[in-house]
């Protein structure tokens, strides 16, 4: 099978690690899909379909756990080649992947150019998978995007994050700093509409995390 480039994030990490940043960082600038790009695309949905086909299923889902760590650029190149080779499931396997084991930045990334690329369902979907997870996590990691100002994508994960759990988990995720979070919570809350605002306010009240 053809060597893949190498996984740095340790799998499993998810949000770990995100709140260690040191100070403010400047967003990094939107990734160009390139030919390296449609080329590594085209050889994993290759090297995916033949696996497929010979029953290697162990060697097909380390291939998925490895994508799911490729650059988000690559992501909806990744959904159109796989679905038009047949491999709706493995996309599906991949996109789930993603959503359990990238960090927040990541996460957030790899939705945004799912949107970018025409394929918003996929990156609500991975946002509201990722945020399934212990509120604290998801605390450390709105914090990190803040320190780093980036505004767009802690907007994007506590949308998604108010959207998805009940009242009472979106609150738990102000823990870690509530005088930071709160107001960041309750703003992501508004935005969906006054009645969740009113909803996360309560239970943010009862949690002891807001007056």
């Amino acid at each position: 099978m053809p060597e893949l480039p190498a996984v740095t994030a340790a799998r499993g990490a998810r949000f770990a690690g995100a709140a260690e940043q040191d100070g403010p960082a400047e967003p990094p600038p939107r990734e160009r899909i390139g030919a390296d790009d449609v080329r590594e695309v085209g050889r994993l949905v290759h090297t995916l379909t033949r696996l497929r086909r010979e029953a290697r299923s162990g060697e097909a889902h380390a291939l998925l756990n490895q994508a799911a760590y490729w650059p988000a650029v690559r992501f909806p190149l990744l959904a159109d080649a796989m679905e038009r080779a047949g491999l709706a499931a493995d996309w599906a396997t991949l996109l789930w992947e993603a959503a359990a084991t990238l960090p927040a930045e990541r996460l957030v990334a790899a939705a945004d150019a799912l949107t970018a690329g025409g394929r918003a369902e996929d990156g609500e979907q991975i946002l509201r998978q990722g945020v399934v997870r212990p509120a604290d996590e998801i605390g450390h990691a709105a914090l990190a995007l803040a320190d780093g100002t980036r505004n767009r994508e802690l907007r994007a994960l506590l949308d998604a994050c108010v959207r998805t759990r009940t009242p009472q988990d979106a609150a738990r995720t102000a823990a870690p700093d509530p005088g930071r979070l709160v107001p960041l919570l309750l703003t992501a809350a508004r935005a969906v509409s006054e009645e969740r605002h009113w909803d996360v306010l309560h239970a943010l009240r009862v949690a002891g995390l807001a007056a």
